[in-house]
């Protein structure tokens, strides 16, 4: 079983968005790793291995609108089941 089990991605559409700033968020409020916050003051995009990637929905949906929501099991994957 991989450590982190939820493999959690999508997008952040809002105004004056600062990947510093979620990623540095991201580092001092949620257990994870392999996270990526690329983009600009309008959309970012997002993916980060956690336990609990409500908490991480949560987050991003108080910063703008998200969409292309993906949360994928990499347990089950690991298993050769549908993640």
């Amino acid at each position: 079983m991989t450590e982190f089990r939820y493999d959690t991605q999508l997008l952040i559409e809002g105004q004056d968005l600062d990947e510093d700033v979620i990623s540095e968020y991201f580092t001092e409020h949620f257990k994870g790793d392999c996270l990526l916050a690329v983009g600009d003051d309008e959309l970012i995009k997002i993916h980060f291995h956690t336990n609990e990637p409500w908490k991480v929905l949560e987050y991003c949906a108080s910063l703008g609108e998200i969409y292309d929501i993906v949360v994928e099991d990499m347990d089950r994957q690991s298993r050769g089941l549908q993640g």
